[in-house]
């Protein structure tokens, strides 16, 4: 498959699967938190399908375009595994996760925090999208979408 082959699948993915979470699931109160910002289309989505709610977002540097800013003091510039720290205990309602690389050395080493770290950010029945798989006891995987390729995208509801 093409890398843009791939890039297609991946946003087709994330895309369906945050559509069905707007619209066919039952989110907790709390923010929405979005792990990584990059350029900023996934965060651009969740703040026009999840307005009624804070949405956070987390990056090394802001390097999105400027008409997709987040409110002051929803940007939380730094290593996201020390900066999210501070959002563990939060209860927020969705986590959103697309800090892959695609080097699977690279991304064993987020496997290594990223679980722990989403989990604690969660309220109990909020819901981790990513795309990494995040193994975790406290995170039951959810029935993967047709429209979503095996290991492509994946999403979990937080359990006690």
């Amino acid at each position: 498959m093409s890398r843009l082959d791939s890039f297609i699948n991946r946003m087709s993915a994330q895309r369906d699967i945050l559509n069905h979470i707007r619209d066919e699931m039952d989110l907790p109160e709390g923010a929405v938190l979005e792990v990584g910002l990059g350029n900023g289309r996934t965060y651009s989505h969740l703040r026009e399908n999840f307005a009624d709610r804070r949405i956070v977002a987390f990056d090394r540097q802001f390097a999105a375009h400027k008409t997709l800013s987040p409110a002051p003091g929803d940007f939380i510039e730094g290593e996201i595994n020390e900066t999210g720290q501070a959002f563990v205990g939060k209860n927020a309602a969705l986590v959103h996760a697309d800090i892959g690389t695609g080097y699977p050395d690279k991304d064993a080493i987020t496997l290594r925090w990223l679980p722990d770290m989403v989990v604690g950010m969660l309220a109990e029945g909020g819901v981790a999208v990513s795309g990494l798989p995040l193994k975790h006891a406290k995170l039951e995987a959810l029935p993967r979408l047709p429209s979503v390729e095996e290991g492509r995208y994946f999403y979990y509801r937080r359990t006690a």
